[in-house]
């Protein structure tokens, strides 16, 4: 994929509600999952948003409800953000200025590398590599504006 749409500011453009579609590849032991849901990036009176996400992960054939929480916070410079699990710790930075932004993020062993391109206004998607000792995953998310 070498076109991508430029978003000049981060927070503004995910406000509210994505439709989500991810597939999770184990690339060591050749198990795949899915995660269909939804995203809501609502907005925080501290400034920035509340990444909810919410669904069914599937995996070896049984579904379960899954959800997580992120904090999307403005970031060093404007336009850019600065993204923090839930309880405030580091996850990395994005600046999608040009369309594109690859992240990294150390967790124990293995390393997190996202890769994030925007192809337009309603449409976007993150693939992270993991790997190391404990894990060897490619997740691969779907983002649709819903509405």
């Amino acid at each position: 994929m070498g076109e991508w749409w430029p978003v000049p500011d981060v927070l503004a453009h995910l406000a509210g509600s994505w439709r989500v579609e991810r597939a999770v590849r184990d690339l060591a032991g050749g198990d795949e999952g899915r995660f269909e849901g939804v995203t809501v990036f609502a907005p925080l009176p501290e400034g920035g948003l509340l990444h909810t996400e919410s669904g069914t992960f599937t995996w070896r054939g049984t579904a379960r409800p899954a959800e997580r929480t992120l904090r999307f916070l403005p970031g060093p410079t404007p336009g850019t953000a600065d993204v923090r699990f839930a309880d405030g710790r580091p996850f990395h930075d994005l600046d999608l200025g040009s369309g594109r932004h690859v992240a990294t993020h150390p967790c124990a062993a293995d390393l997190y590398r996202g890769e994030f391109t925007v192809r337009d206004a309603d449409h976007w998607r993150t693939v992270w590599r993991v790997g190391g000792p404990a894990k060897d995953l490619v997740l691969t998310t779907d983002y649709a504006r819903a509405g």
